[in-house]
C-alpha cells in the first residue's frame, strides 16, 4: 500500500529484535536508514488508521503517511523519546489538524475572494441592487463558474488582485504585462462577469 524505504542489509544488525527506543538511540548514532525503515514498518498502518481519522480520504491520508514520516528524518535527531508510539501518533494528529485548519483558512479565504468580487461588481454598476448575505452566498458559485470562464489573462490578474491580494504593481511585476494592460484586464474581467451573471 505504501512506499518501502529502500533497505542496505546489515547482518550484524538483528533490528527486528529491537525496542522502539533501541531503533531510535541507534538511528542518532549511525544515520541507518535500515533502522529508520524497521520504524517504518512497524506503524505505517498506526499512522494511516489516524490520518484515515481526521481527513477521512484514502489517497490524502496516504500521503500525510509519507509527509509524516519525511519530518521524522531531523526529529528523531533532535527530540528526546520515551515513549515511540505515543509520540508518533501525536506527531501525526497534529499535522492532520494542521492540515484540516489550513485548508479550512484557504477555503474561507477564497470565499471571501469572490464575495469582494461581487461587491466590486455591484458597486460598478446600476444593474445591481443592494444584496443580503443570503442573495450574496447564493451568487457566489455562478461568480466562480464565471471567472472559469474568463479569458486567462483576465482571469490571472483578477485572481492576483483579489485571491493573492496583490497590489496593481505587484501583479504587473508578477505578469509582465504593463499597468494599462493590468487595469484593462481587470475591467474587461469584471465587466464579462457582469454580463455573465445577467445571463445566468
Amino acid at each position: 500500500m505504501f512506499l518501502k524505504i529502500k533497505r542496505k542489509i546489515n547482518p550484524e544488525l538483528d533490528i527486528k529484535s529491537f525496542t522502539d527506543e533501541e531503533l531510535i538511540a541507534q538511528y542518532k548514532n549511525t544515520s541507518d536508514n535500515n533502522i529508520f525503515s524497521e520504524l517504518f514498518d512497524r506503524y505505517t498502518h498506526l499512522i494511516f488508521g489516524v490520518c484515515m481519522k481526521y481527513l477521512k480520504n484514502e489517497a490524502e491520508s496516504k500521503d500525510a503517511v509519507m509527509q509524516v514520516f519525511e519530518q521524522l528524518f531531523t526529529k528523531l535527531k533532535t527530540q528526546e523519546i520515551q515513549n515511540f508510539k505515543n509520540w508518533i501518533y501525536t506527531v501525526a494528529k497534529n499535522f492532520c489538524l494542521m492540515k484540516i485548519r489550513y485548508e479550512q483558512s484557504l477555503h474561507k479565504h477564497k470565499d471571501e475572494y469572490y464575495a469582494n468580487i461581487q461587491q466590486e461588481i455591484m458597486e460598478s454598476t446600476e444593474l445591481f441592487h443592494p444584496l443580503n448575505k443570503e442573495e450574496l452566498n447564493d451568487r457566489i458559485p455562478k461568480l466562480k463558474k464565471g471567472i472559469e470562464q474568463l479569458k486567462s489573462d483576465q482571469r490571472r490578474c483578477i485572481e492576483l488582485l483579489y485571491l493573492q491580494e496583490k497590489s496593481y504593481k505587484e501583479v504587473v511585476n508578477i505578469t509582465g504585462y504593463s499597468m494599462k494592460q493590468v487595469k484593462s484586464y481587470i475591467q474587461n474581467g469584471k465587466r464579462n462577469l457582469k454580463i455573465f451573471l445577467e445571463n445566468e
